[in-house]
């Protein structure tokens, strides 16, 4: 089911690269395809899967392959890691790792390798 109400762009579904068992009959993650319909579903949805859910679609309609890493919240294209969060976000789950970005909400200007998550909204 989860596999139809992707398809029809319902649902973006995420799973980490690694083949088992488990990732063939169910996803590692589940996100809406956008926020629009969090809002409609849900009014009270959580701003932290609403920031998520737009990171996620955004990178999707880009044609980026994204995958659900062991740290952070996404793995782009097996090289870039991210994490999203809002403006208080820090590096402590990724400061050790490659290529490790933050995507973070409610800032205009990113530096380093903080990014602002506006910016993922004209990837396309």
């Amino acid at each position: 089911m989860f596999n139809v109400l992707s398809s029809v762009y319902l649902l973006n579904l995420l799973s980490s690269d690694s083949v088992s068992m488990k990732n063939m009959s169910r996803p590692d993650k589940n996100y809406c395809n956008n926020p629009n319909l969090m809002y409609a579903l849900c009014p009270s949805a959580e701003t932290g899967s609403i920031r998520e859910t737009f990171f996620l679609n955004q990178l999707r309609a880009a044609k980026y392959s994204i995958t659900y890493p062991k740290h952070g919240d996404f793995l782009i294209n097996d090289t870039s890691l991210f994490d999203v969060g809002g403006k208080g976000k820090a590096f402590c789950q990724i400061k050790d790792l490659p290529n490790s970005y933050l995507a973070v909400d409610d800032i205009e200007t990113g530096i380093g390798n903080c990014i602002p998550l506006w910016i993922f909204g004209m990837t396309y």
